[in-house]
């Protein structure tokens, strides 16, 4: 059973109040908005260009196969893209001031395969305030019984192999979403411990949105482009795949490292930290000086800075991520970062050795050390 969680700051942080300060001093000395300036407009046209593109290539081209199987691959990332540079923004009404033209950016969820509906609720609402709270931040629930993310959970003989087979794992996440998370979490009576109420309407917006997509991307395929059926369900999976792997490690690297912790809340469901300095416990960057994974990643390599104002357009991150680097140096705070993307992918390989092999040998450490004495008293008495 959860509990209700409660920042309670114990220690009287003034960290996020300076923090605000002094980004709220950058924006203004800049004489800049906090939202999409031209850089990030021209992001949003190259990348619904290119999904478009892909699309209609793979609907139209009548390619051969050595063609069609690449364009399969870069549709779903490009799947994946749109979702981190546009819709994600969107989502959190960053991309633009005028509330409108985020509904409108935030539809294109729905094209890709996910519910915005939905996504608000269990990310905004749930992720970005209970982050790595077991029990309350469905994040971390990736695969229960498979995938083993928190202390918490009990680890079982087949998470001492996670290290292996989690990343084929991570390849399923958008055929999950698509035809079934999205269905599992609106039926929830609660994700954490948000009650999932909606409002009628959206009870029609999901499976309308969920058909016209199955039309995009199952029904209109098979009508028009002229393959055998088996050919289109491989090339569905590999687009799938494709998409389910970036979104899969770009969200793990930024939780689940080495470097982030996974608090544990009192009996009274009390957190002593500010929810600032939770945010920084819990979340981790890496490649923050690669322009080509935050052109990609939409900020997404930049979770420390998104975590603590996702109001604030990704385009902003490199720039006031130094004012929140620094900030939580004079706090003595951590700022948990890695310079490459392969050194956070080590970092977390790591985490799910320590969270399903270690784990398990410990398990079965302590299992046996239970049942020594009374093998030992059994010897005694045979002996005597």
């Amino acid at each position: 059973m959860t509990r209700k969680i409660k920042f309670t700051n114990t220690s009287k942080s003034t960290f996020y109040s300076t923090l605000r300060k002094r980004i709220d001093t950058y924006f203004r000395e800049e004489n800049m908005d906090t939202h999409a300036n031209k850089a990030m407009w021209i992001k949003v046209v190259f990348f619904l260009s290119g999904l478009t593109a892909l699309y209609l290539s793979l609907l139209l081209g009548n390619f051969p196969l050595v063609v069609m199987i690449p364009l399969c691959v870069l549709l779903g990332m490009f799947s994946a893209f749109v979702g981190f540079n546009i819709c994600h923004d969107a989502i959190h009404n960053s991309l633009s001031a005028n509330k409108a033209v985020n509904k409108r950016f935030a539809f294109i969820f729905n094209l890709i395969g996910a519910s915005p509906y939905v996504w608000n609720i269990c990310h905004n609402i749930v992720h970005h305030t209970y982050t790595n709270i077991a029990g309350h931040d469905e994040d971390i629930d990736v695969a229960p019984g498979l995938i083993r993310f928190s202390d918490d959970e009990p680890v079982n003989r087949l998470q001492q192999y996670q290290h292996y087979y989690a990343f084929m794992l991570y390849s399923f996440a958008m055929l999950s979403w698509v035809f079934r998370k999205d269905y599992k979490k609106f039926f929830q009576k609660k994700v954490g411990e948000h009650v999932m109420i909606h409002p009628r309407i959206e009870y029609f917006k999901l499976f309308f949105y969920k058909a016209i997509y199955y039309l995009l991307f199952i029904a209109l395929p098979l009508m028009v482009m002229d393959i055998r059926w088996y050919e289109f369900i491989a090339g569905f999976l590999i687009m799938q795949f494709s998409q389910g792997l970036v979104l899969g490690l770009v969200f793990q690297l930024a939780h689940v490292v080495e470097s982030t912790s996974f608090p544990h809340p009192d009996k009274q469901g009390n957190i002593i930290e500010e929810w600032a300095v939770h945010q920084l416990l819990t979340t981790a960057n890496f490649a923050g000086d690669s322009k080509t994974l935050a052109f990609l990643c939409g900020g997404l390599n930049r979770q420390i800075e998104h975590h603590l104002f996702p109001k604030i357009c990704h385009i902003h991150y490199p720039a006031i991520g130094k004012i929140v680097k620094q900030t939580a140096t004079d706090f003595n705070l951590p700022y948990n970062e890695y310079p490459t993307f392969l050194t956070a992918l080590k970092s977390h390989y790591q985490m799910l050795k320590k969270l399903g092999k270690y784990a398990y040998q410990k398990k079965i450490v302590l299992r046996d050390k239970e049942k020594l004495p009374v093998i030992t008293k059994k010897i005694i008495i045979i002996g005597q």
